[in-house]
């Protein structure tokens, strides 16, 4: 309701109701009102999404700062969509979205492969540094390609920071078959990650294949991740936040703790629109800006109080 009424025109929530239940009215405000519903139903979508794909990596990984910015696979897709705009000319969600998605799934197998490079194979901390570094990366290439072409900048800029500003129902309709597969596969996948969480050997006495667990749950961690990445850009440290809250509160059972992580994202990015809505009116403030805002503090406690080791 509150993203529906509040924004750079204020809506009251009796006139929110009257637009939703009666379609013949077709004042101002009403037309406002259902211009802004495409971004709030993808605004709870993309949360969930980025929500839950926090969960599945910190899980498989037994990372608990792993998160779809810091491992760099948000950086991945930002520049297979850049190329693809660039080079092949791409100017809707629904091109955006292969580009995304394998962008994605490239960089999350380069970050897992320098991790488990060494002795000891792969560790929380190492798992971060491959992330951090293949992101930096990435991010000059991102540069590299976009810097002398002012065209390319403008599309890619708004994109960048993290925006829900551009969702519409036909991007919607593009992406939801991807999501709703990598949410059915972290659904599934519940009991076998709460055996995996007691350790491989154990995990494979109860007769669990860890190998394509782990698989099958970075797969789905990957497209919900690309999915939401192809229409409002990398949104950074939801994955990160919403996980460690619902475990404070419900514990650390998957079955539990996915479908409470697609909620609270869903709160916490919808939440976040409103604010940077409120906060930039008459314009707005991107929700990526503001997601970081409150996430920087909760990477830090974790940096502090957390072992990094596992959870």
């Amino acid at each position: 309701m509150a993203s529906l009424a509040w924004g750079s025109r204020y809506i009251d929530f009796r006139e929110v109701i009257h637009a939703l239940t009666d379609s013949s009215d077709m004042s101002f405000n009403a037309l406002v009102v259902r211009e802004r519903i495409p971004r709030t139903v993808f605004s709870l979508i993309a949360g969930a999404c980025l929500g839950v794909s926090g969960a599945l990596m910190q899980s498989i990984t037994r990372n608990p700062i792993a998160d779809p910015s810091i491992l760099g696979v948000n950086t991945g897709a930002s520049l297979f969509v850049v190329a693809g705009i660039t080079f092949f000319n791409l100017n809707t969600a629904s091109e955006y979205i292969w580009f995304a998605i394998v962008g994605a799934m490239i960089t999350a197998i380069c970050v897992y492969s320098i991790a488990s490079i060494g002795a000891g194979g792969i560790t929380p901390i190492k798992l971060a540094l491959a992330g951090a570094a293949i992101s930096a990366i990435l991010s000059s290439l991102v540069s590299l390609i976009i810097l002398p072409r002012a065209d390319v900048m403008d599309a890619y800029r708004f994109w960048q920071v993290g925006s829900l500003s551009g969702a519409t129902w036909e991007g919607i309709k593009s992406v939801l078959p991807f999501l709703i597969v990598g949410l059915i596969i972290s659904i599934i996948s519940t009991p076998a990650l709460n055996a995996l969480a007691l350790g491989d050997e154990v995990a494979t006495g109860l007769g669990v294949n860890t190998g394509l667990v782990r698989i099958a749950c970075a797969i789905a961690g990957v497209i919900l991740c690309g999915a939401t990445t192809a229409i409002a850009g990398p949104i950074g440290f939801v994955g990160l936040m919403i996980p460690h809250t619902v475990r404070l509160i419900f514990g650390s059972d998957m079955k539990n703790l996915v479908p409470m992580s697609a909620i609270g994202g869903a709160i916490l990015l919808t939440a976040s629109d409103v604010i940077g809505r409120v906060i930039g009116s008459p314009s707005e403030l991107e929700v990526g800006i503001i997601t970081a805002f409150l996430g920087a503090p909760i990477l830090i406690m974790i940096a502090r109080k957390a072992k990094v080791k596992s959870i």
